[in-house]
């Protein structure tokens, strides 16, 4: 069954596989869908939003576009954090992010995927990852790229005040 076929049928699709390409430089992993005809439980079945412990999981340059322009009109310190599925390391600091999320409460975490928002990581030059931009009134304040906890502690101790 074809993509247009389960369409008509309204029959809610899964990704199967990934197929890697490489586009202006940067890993992107692109879902190849086959329809998951043994489910009924609708559209949102497969939308990646995860519990995240004050972590705000951006998937829309909408989305991007009001957080960014959210910290243009105030003091917050807002910290991105990008990420990928595919990434380890990044899959290491989850844990200390929602620790950091859960101890500064008056300074905003939001997560970005490489693969789903790519011209937001180019637009910071992200090339390492995980990478953690400080962002405050709009502008980049600092950055720590890779797995260093207490070198982002620090600086977001020294940029949230």
């Amino acid at each position: 069954m074809d993509f247009v076929q389960a369409l008509q049928r309204r029959r809610p699709m899964r990704p199967n596989s990934y197929e890697f390409d490489n586009p202006n430089g940067f890993s992107y992993a692109k879902p190849s869908w086959t329809v998951n005809v043994h489910s009924e439980r609708g559209p949102n079945e497969f939308s990646r939003t995860r519990p995240s412990g004050g972590i705000v999981d951006v998937r829309s340059p909408d989305q991007w576009k009001t957080y960014l322009d959210a910290t243009r009109q105030n003091d917050k310190l807002l910290v991105v954090e990008f990420t990928a599925r595919w990434c380890g390391p990044c899959r290491y600091m989850e844990q200390p992010m929602k620790d950091f999320a859960a101890k500064y409460s008056d300074v905003q975490f939001i997560r970005i995927d490489v693969d789903e928002l790519w011209f937001v990581a180019k637009q910071f030059d992200v090339s390492i990852m995980p990478a953690f931009i400080l962002v405050k009134k709009g502008k980049e304040v600092d950055r720590v790229a890779g797995v260093k906890k207490n070198e982002l502690q620090y600086k977001i101790e020294k940029h949230r005040a």
